[in-house]
């Protein structure tokens, strides 16, 4: 694993149903994830996804390349714009990239293997040709 490489890409669609699921697990019942009237009362363009949520599927773009959750070691994000999520069913469409950014040599990481690295990701979150997530990071351990 070297700077410069790319994550294998992640698409994923949001539906209204994934929101409802996502507000049970939760505990987010705020009406701004269901009812378009709300939304629209508080000047959103229609009912959007929970930032939580979306910060959760750009860290699954990161988990399936390192393969095991438990490697990574931060992760970070700024919510720029909101996901809207219409009310049918293909709901929106959700594009993840990463990039590695640097990789270094562990040092403060306790039980890591000898010779094991840390890699920085850079994601990139975009809906509807606008990226959603800011300074998002996660940094990983990549075994020796």
């Amino acid at each position: 694993m070297e700077k410069g490489t790319e994550l294998p890409p992640l698409s994923l669609r949001v539906t209204r149903a994934d929101l409802v699921r996502y507000a049970g697990a939760s505990g987010d019942f705020n009406p701004i994830h269901w009812s378009d009237r709300v939304a629209g009362s508080v000047g959103l363009p229609g009912v959007i996804a929970h930032g939580m949520l979306t910060m959760a599927l750009a860290g699954r773009l990161v988990t399936q390349w390192v393969g095991d959750p438990a490697l990574v070691r931060s992760y970070g994000v700024r919510f720029t714009r909101p996901v809207v999520v219409p009310d049918d069913d293909d709901g929106a469409l959700v594009e993840f990239s990463g990039k590695v950014t640097d990789v270094t040599d562990v040092t403060d990481v306790a039980d890591a293997e000898d010779g094991a690295r840390v890699a920085r990701v850079a994601i990139t979150a975009v809906f509807d040709g606008k990226t959603v997530l800011g300074r998002a990071t996660a940094e990983v351990v990549l075994p020796g």
